[in-house]
């Protein structure tokens, strides 16, 4: 059958606006360079210009220049006319990824929005209302639990003049009397030994003999 009636062509891709500006920058690229070889070209006659004197020669370097200075100018008029239809075109594929893209922001918003609905259906108000109410309850409760745990028995009534009476009487207590106290002991505690060991001290009133480690020499027996 297909060599009867033939068969159709694919179709070819729609254009695309990346592609087309690919095709258009590279034949900007193309040319940029043949303005660049029209300046160089220039460079070289204006260089040979200045060495000729004026004549029927020179005059035929000027006119080789000026036919290259059209040509440049025609290049730089087309490479700014395919600048701007790329600029055109990137404007123009901006503006359509802009869409895209706030296409994908609305659907994400509708989704969350949707999803936001279905997880408050499973909650109710009036119920987490009850169940607050019912904790301040059990707080209360235990509060009250705790208080009555906490009751003491039996406790004497003590008012201000009963305070400074134990304060005064604490006081007296701790006045240092006639007999010996911490301070008295702490006077009559023997100091460290300051001599050499196994020297005798010859501060010490009582002569007592030290052995060579600085203490009281046991007599032998």
């Amino acid at each position: 059958m297909r060599r009867i009636f033939g068969s159709g062509q694919p179709k070819a891709p729609p254009p695309n606006l990346n592609d087309a500006i690919q095709t258009i920058e590279g034949r900007s690229d193309s040319m940029e360079k043949k303005i660049a070889k029209l300046d160089q070209e220039l460079v070289q006659l204006k260089d040979q210009m200045k060495k000729m004197r004026e004549g029927p020669s020179k005059n035929l370097v000027k006119q080789k220049a000026l036919r290259i200075l059209k040509q440049k100018r025609m290049y730089e008029g087309q490479k700014d006319q395919l600048n701007q239809q790329t600029f055109n075109m990137e404007q123009s594929n901006f503006a359509i990824q802009g869409m895209k893209d706030n296409q994908v922001t609305v659907a994400a918003m509708k989704d969350g929005l949707k999803t936001m609905k279905n997880e408050y259906k499973k909650l109710n108000i009036d119920k987490i209302d009850r169940l607050q109410d019912e904790m301040e309850d059990m707080l209360d409760m235990n509060n009250d639990i705790q208080e009555a745990l906490g009751r003491q028995y039996d406790t004497p009534d003590i008012d201000e003049a009963d305070l400074e009476a134990e304060l005064d009487a604490l006081g007296d207590e701790l006045q240092l009397d006639g007999d010996s106290t911490f301070l008295d002991e702490a006077l009559t505690t023997p100091g460290v030994p300051t001599g050499i060991p196994g020297q005798r001290d010859t501060n010490n009133a009582s002569e007592i003999a030290v052995d060579e480690f600085g203490l009281p020499r046991v007599p032998a027996q």
